[in-house]
């Protein structure tokens, strides 16, 4: 281990438990490191809704080696976001996924090369229209960059479906409509309309279309990969809630 590897090392938390596992409380099902459930930054207990959920959260835990990596628990820090966070601020999280559909990824169509053109309307247009008879949020299609406003009361219905879950599918919602940078897509995934690795090609076509012409950047490789795992995250978190 190089100097800067071993202070690095030195930084981090060891790992303080042995025995890692998901047992039933008050609010639903707490992980437990050694029988005790570890608490958020803002302190409140790891109780996530769902035992699958619990579960999930748990793997990570299981998972960490002499060291905890925080960066390799993404479903923890969700569930920290939903306890700490969104709890505090439900309808402002939710005002947040709104505004994400105000300028969603999936109405802003280039306006050339055709080919490209065809490839996002062939993908996205279906997305729109699923929304519109899935969600009652009918979103306009635009070519080229220039924001167009949407209509206010799909905006308003795009807020109301997020302020009605609970605050950990709120959590993965927010988290995906940010990935993905369109409502649209976390919706489709949290329902169940699309996987998380479907959502995730969708939201980056461009990328992958310039990625066919030019080839492939290793660091923008080594992003997406990492945006990919975020994705397949989600995935699971909203399986594990949808089996509550």
């Amino acid at each position: 281990m190089t100097p800067r590897g071993f202070k690095e090392a030195q930084n981090l938390p060891r790992r303080f438990y042995k025995a890692v596992g998901v047992a039933r409380a008050d609010e639903g099902f707490a992980v437990q490191l050694d029988g005790r459930a570890p608490k958020s930054p803002g302190g409140r207990p790891l109780v996530a809704p769902a035992e699958p959920l619990a579960a999930l959260v748990a793997e990570e835990w299981a998972g960490q080696g002499e060291h905890i990596l925080m960066a390799t628990m993404p479903a923890t820090r969700l569930a920290w976001t939903a306890l700490d966070r969104v709890a505090e601020a439900h309808r402002e999280v939710a005002e947040e996924v709104a505004r994400f559909a105000g300028s969603d990824l999936v109405c802003y169509l280039a306006e050339e090369p055709p080919s490209l053109v065809e490839r996002q309307a062939k993908a996205w247009g279906p997305l729109r229209d699923w929304a519109a008879e899935e969600l009652g949020v009918t979103l306009h299609a635009v070519e080229g960059i220039i924001h167009r406003s949407q209509p206010a009361a799909s905006l308003l219905r795009a807020e109301k479906h997020a302020e009605a879950l609970d605050d950990f599918a709120l959590a993965g919602l927010a988290h995906a409509a940010a990935l993905f940078g369109s409502a649209v897509l976390a919706f489709a995934l949290q329902r169940g309309r699309l996987t998380g690795a479907e959502a995730f090609e969708l939201s980056r076509l461009d990328e992958a279309f310039q990625e066919e012409r030019w080839g492939v950047d290793e660091e923008a490789a080594e992003r997406a990969a990492g945006l990919a795992a975020e994705a397949a995250m989600l995935d699971r978190w909203f399986a594990a809630l949808r089996l509550s």
